[in-house]
């Protein structure tokens, strides 16, 4: 039962016993993480509100055979704007949901975890919610597995100009081999600045109906590539 000590993320919590919690966490260097949490529901825990989704935390952890321990929390970051603001604690929300299905336990991912931070860094301190935020980082997720749909093309012919977007297909259609939902050249242009490495430039857009088709696809294609519905997304009514 060996002691590490690593950065992480809280991605969900659900009770153990009378007093004690799991803690799912995405960890800096140890990729997804199951661990006890002994005694953080007694009103006299040194460190129950400390493992709240999404706060950012340092822990001293010890490894067990099916589940670790957490001895030590600190606070990194408890992204506080977060939670005064139910939109941006919503898409919060959604964030930490994606990253808990993509995650593999066991398995080192530098890579999310910093993905996730910087998220949750720009979701709560930004002066504007950002209304791609979610769809973008739902895009950077699936190209990070390896497993973004064509964007740029017809993906039955290479044809450029395309008039739908199709999970199943892989991606965009022409009008000869259209199927799935209708796609235009805006909400295209949207997907293009994020996976184009415009990231900024798309976080700046404000609120639009292309903005929220983007994200819409994104939601679409990562709910395919889990095989799962996320639910956080839709509590608001949208997948922006």
């Amino acid at each position: 039962m060996g002691l590490y000590r690593d950065e992480a993320v809280v991605l969900r919590t659900y009770k153990l016993g009378e007093a004690d919690r799991i803690i799912v966490l995405l960890t800096a260097t140890r990729g997804k993480v199951r661990a006890v949490a002994k005694g953080v529901r007694r009103t006299k825990s040194r460190f129950g509100g400390r493992l709240e989704p999404p706060s950012r935390v340092s822990l001293l952890g010890y490894e067990g055979r099916n589940l670790d321990g957490i001895n030590q929390v600190e606070t990194v970051d408890a992204y506080a704007p977060l939670r005064r603001d139910l939109e941006r604690m919503t898409d919060a929300g959604a964030l930490v949901e994606a990253a808990e299905q993509v995650g593999r336990e066991g398995e080192s991912d530098p890579g999310l975890f910093k993905m996730l931070t910087g998220a949750l860094r720009t979701l709560a301190y930004s002066p504007q919610r950002p209304a791609l935020l979610v769809g973008a980082f739902y895009w950077k997720l699936l190209a990070a597995e390896g497993v973004v749909p064509v964007v740029e093309h017809c993906v039955a012919c290479g044809e450029p100009e395309v008039v739908s977007f199709d999970v199943a297909s892989g991606g965009t259609l022409c009008r000869a081999h259209r199927q799935g939902a209708p796609v235009d050249a805006a909400t295209l242009a949207v997907v293009r600045q994020v996976l184009g490495g415009r990231l900024v430039d798309a976080l700046a857009l404000p609120a639009s109906p292309e903005v929220f088709a983007a994200a819409g696809m994104a939601t679409a294609a990562l709910e395919a590539h889990l095989e799962r519905r996320l639910k956080a997304v839709h509590l608001l009514g949208g997948a922006s």
